[in-house]
């Protein structure tokens, strides 16, 4: 704010007009006088080098919430001396996160337990946080075997078997990689629980018979912990040997030694682990280790139960679909009989499949389960795989029940549930809820921070309009025009490379033999890099089209953009590069759209056609969260070259606070994110004012303006050319 500075130029003013013109600035973002007579007082009260960096950042925090800002005034003297401008703005940052994400309450609670904070603040420093390490770890678990853990923060060190629960700071060294490792420890024991059948029993009805259960509970993990180190060391023996360089006071010399050679066993399992609590129960218990954590059976029994339905419903469903699959002449049946049942509560079974056990060294038990029905094998796919490994993990086994395929009625109602559950278009009947959206941050520029999960993003396809003339009739009006891109993409697509500086080739490298005469005449020896080479260059290249469906798109511009599409993609057939189509728009942050017209798994057909015929202005234009998604897209596709051309008619938007500065910058910030993961952003505009922010936000090499939207479909496929040769 650069009207505040001349304020704090107090050699020209008076303190009593400098505190009236402090005074004057603040008023506009408090409720009351002497609320500003006292965040005035505040601000005095700094040292002079910090007063204008509190009215700040007073300033900027009000127009969120104006009674976060007036305890940041009343704390900010102790933050600044005690842990700096750093921690300061981290102390800020966590309390805005919780406000975006939890309201007023736990905020303030975050900055009013200041102490706290700085107590933490300074463990960070000489720590780990969960939040630099939580993405290596998520996709380090992702590669072991099991359901798909994910990782929050949590005072305590547990799971609930679908979350492992971590601190959020390690503190065991100054060393960051013995930090990250204690991280790794313990999210590979939580792991180890879920895939090694510590939950497989009822822990709760097991323990009922001690009458202090909490210590049974206790021993139960110690003598778990001596077992599942073993699967470790038989399993993962690298991961073993990091783990055990955390252990000061190994467990197994804690418990008799009968005990600890029964649970290394191959053939152990948790059902060993209690049956040995008894003996151990008048004993001390074993001291936990620092990667150990805590058991919560409760939690666990009602995260179980609750998959438990869910998955058997699932899974008879995959089975209905698979006895479809192998019987193509009973295919639609299912539909049919669903309908003539539809006025009954219940449908009958479909059919008996069955198990036979064989043996997979990946299992924990050393066998998996093949199906099959009317003695032919059935083939389940990668979903229905992850669903059975999941059920073995809560059972040991495929329960017989399961294996009955669900029955028509129940197919039909689980699509129709499905339909009602996941159609993006009802997301504003009754109370919103975000389940089914990918939730993404948003960066605001004001404080220099993430929002958190900020913006809600659905998928939606747009419904092909088969009846429409409009792909005839622009291959009609173009005919000419495609005809020429064609060849000029056939070209592409078969052009050499010249390769210079070659030891054979064709013809002389003119530059290379003018520079070897010249090393010669110094007295170096003849490079026979003197020819050049003709070489056939493979296009490796993954392209994404990202069309703004914004309401200003309305009108000439729509049918231009559509017309553009069309021209390239029959162009693009012709040089087998791999490209996407998604449109976007939206209403707010809870309502962002993103429209399918073309995947990368699709191909270019009459459906696809029909969709672009079918692309229409929709609400407004929030990029940031597109971009960011797009960039998700990506992470899925090999290729060497990643194009995200986005084509739009005017700068970011939403219907909210989404304009302007902030709107623009949180589209660089995401721009950038994607570049960071190798993703090289494009941008088609029609806006006549780009140039004053498309530089800003695109760079100056990476963006066009058009001043005609009707030479789009002349410049797009000449452009798109440029960029990929």
């Amino acid at each position: 704010m650069p009207v505040i500075i001349s304020f704090f130029q107090k050699y020209i003013v008076s303190d009593n007009e400098f505190t009236a013109s402090l005074q004057e600035i603040l008023t506009p973002y408090f409720y009351n006088s002497w609320t500003v007579d006292e965040v005035t007082e505040f601000i005095l009260a700094q040292d002079e080098q910090w007063q204008e960096y509190v009215l700040n950042w007073v300033t900027s925090i009000a127009k969120t919430q104006p009674e976060l800002a007036y305890q940041y005034a009343c704390k900010a003297k102790q933050a600044l001396e005690t842990i700096g401008q750093q921690g300061t703005e981290q102390w800020l940052q966590s309390t805005l996160d919780i406000y975006f994400s939890a309201g007023l309450y736990p905020a303030n609670q975050v900055i009013k337990n200041l102490d706290e904070f700085i107590e933490k603040y300074h463990l960070i420093q000489k720590g780990s946080t969960l939040k630099e390490t939580k993405g290596v770890l998520e996709n380090f678990l992702h590669g072991l075997n099991g359901r798909a853990l994910k990782i929050k923060v949590h005072e305590s060190l547990f799971t609930d078997t679908e979350t492992i629960h971590l601190p959020e700071v390690v503190c065991e060294s100054e060393d960051s990689k013995t930090n990250f490792n204690l991280y790794k420890a313990m999210a590979v024991h939580q792991w180890a629980q879920t895939w090694y059948g510590t939950w497989l029993p009822d822990i709760e009805t097991e323990l009922e018979t001690y009458k202090n259960t909490d210590k049974a509970l206790e021993i139960y993990h110690s003598l778990e912990t001596i077992r599942l180190k073993a699967c470790l060391k038989r399993d993962f023996p690298g991961l073993y040997r990091q783990m055990l360089s955390f252990e000061t006071l190994p467990i197994e010399s804690q418990v008799p030694e009968n005990i600890v050679e029964t649970l290394v066993q191959k053939s152990a399992s948790a059902k060993d682990s209690i049956s040995f609590i008894q003996q151990l129960y008048s004993l001390p218990c074993p001291k936990p280790l620092i990667y150990q954590g805590q058991l919560f059976p409760g939690q666990v029994k009602a995260v179980v139960q609750a998959r438990i339905i869910k998955e058997k419903d699932l899974f008879r469903l995959a089975l209905a679909k698979m006895a479809d699959e192998m019987n193509p002449q009973q295919e639609g049946k299912a539909e049919e009989a669903a309908d003539a049942e539809i006025e009954t509560e219940d449908s009958t079974d479909g059919p008996k499949f069955k198990q036979t056990p064989v043996e997979d060294p990946d299992q924990p038990q050393g066998f998996n389960y093949e199906l099959e029905l009317d003695g032919n094998p059935a083939i389940p796919n990668e979903e229905t795989k992850s669903l059975i490994d999941s059920i073995i993990q809560d059972h040991g086994n495929i329960p017989e029940d399961y294996l009955v395929a669900a029955g028509s009625g129940a197919y039909h109602a689980w699509q129709a549930q499905q339909q009602e559950e996941d159609d993006p278009d009802d997301v504003w009947k009754g109370t919103y809820h975000e389940e089914g959206a990918f939730l993404y941050d948003e960066w605001d520029c004001t404080r220099q921070a993430h929002r958190k999960n900020w913006c809600a993003l659905r998928e939606k396809e747009v419904k092909p309009d088969f009846d429409s003339n409009f792909v005839s009739d622009t291959m009609h009006k173009y005919k000419g025009l495609s005809k020429t891109l064609r060849r000029t993409f056939e070209a592409m697509r078969d052009e050499n490379k010249v390769m210079k500086k070659q030891p054979d080739g064709e013809n002389l490298d003119i530059d290379a033999l003018v520079n070897s005469m010249a090393d010669v005449r110094s007295g170096m020896e003849l490079s026979s890099r003197i020819y050049t080479k003709a070489h056939k260059a493979e296009r490796n290249i993954a392209v994404i089209f990202m069309i703004d469906m914004s309401g200003s798109t309305k009108g000439w511009i729509n049918t231009a953009q559509r017309e553009a599409l069309i021209l390239l993609c029959e162009a693009l057939q012709s040089l087998g590069d791999r490209y996407a189509i998604y449109g976007f728009s939206g209403m707010t942050r809870k309502r962002c759209e993103l429209y399918r017209i073309k995947t990368f798994e699709d191909h270019y057909d009459d459906e696809v056609r029909a969709r672009i015929a079918a692309i229409e202005p929709q609400d407004y234009t929030r990029m940031g969260v597109t971009i960011r998604h797009l960039t998700k897209v990506f992470r899925d596709v090999q290729a060497r070259t990643k194009l995200l051309i986005t084509l739009s008619d005017g700068k970011p938007d939403d219907y909210d606070s989404y304009h302007g500065e902030y709107g623009i910058e949180d589209t660089r910030m995401s721009l950038f994110e994607a570049r960071l993961e190798g993703i090289h952003p494009f941008c088609i505009t029609i806006d006549e004012e780009a140039r004053d922010y498309l530089p800003h936000l695109y760079g100056y090499a990476n963006y066009i303006v058009i001043d005609d939207i009707k030479k789009l479909p002349y410049k797009i496929s000449d452009i798109y050319r440029k960029l990929t040769t």
